[in-house]
């Protein structure tokens, strides 16, 4: 799981990046809002870590232009600033959680740890209810409706958990290129193929939506 993380302070940044990367995450590590901006607008991640008060942009601002993007990866707030008024901005800005600075790195794995299970998993057994009336477990990779089991190969299942973890948004072709291929050399004839495969397999089009500009979604129910 990627994780971007937006922290001004070298000491608290290198900590956190290196302890979250021995939990197993993969971390991408700024120190000022537009760099971070600009990597939010090119991949796509399980979570932000987010704050405040960093040069060029600040966690504020950032905040509202992954809203703006129609972004749903939800977000912690790492900060000092925790007085109330401080906190209403960032939930009206649509922050999912707060953590006050200073910190522990323990605190933090259990927030980050919960948060994507409760952003991620709509279920205890993480199944996630599609359109079309599939039900598709994250964990498992196995899609199904009441009448049949769908079977995927490796990077269709790579391409259905991408369009899932941006659930109701589509995502352009790029995007997809660059996340689920992670930049290596695909035409965009090709991702569409794979598109048109799963559709075939599933037996509905609309399982995997499109629009012509916009690119491509899958619309979560629960």
């Amino acid at each position: 799981m990627k994780i971007l993380l937006l922290e001004d302070d070298y000491n608290y940044n290198e900590s956190i990046k290196e302890y979250l990367e021995l939990l197993g995450y993969e971390v991408d590590a700024f120190f000022d809002g537009e760099s971070a901006l600009d990597a939010i607008m090119e991949k796509c991640y399980y979570l932000f870590l987010l704050d405040v008060k960093v040069p060029k942009l600040n966690g504020h601002e950032l905040i509202k232009y992954i809203k703006e993007a129609n972004i749903t990866t939800p977000i912690i707030i790492m900060t000092s600033l925790v007085d109330i008024d401080n906190i209403e901005i960032g939930y009206q800005l649509g922050c999912n959680d707060y953590l006050k600075k200073p910190f522990e790195l323990k605190e933090l794995e259990l927030r980050v740890r919960e948060l994507i299970k409760k952003h991620y998993q709509t279920s205890s057994d993480g199944e996630f209810r599609l359109s079309c009336g599939f039900v598709f477990n994250f964990e498992t990779g196995e899609l199904k409706n009441e009448e049949k089991t769908v079977s995927l190969t490796s990077k269709e299942l790579d391409l259905v958990r991408f369009l899932i973890r941006r659930k109701n948004t589509f995502c352009d072709i790029e995007l997809i290129r660059e996340n689920v291929w992670e930049g290596k050399e695909i035409s965009y004839a090709d991702i569409r193929m794979y598109i048109r495969k799963i559709r075939l397999k599933v037996g509905e089009d609309e399982f995997i939506k499109s629009s012509r500009g916009l690119g491509y979604r899958i619309d979560v129910i629960a």
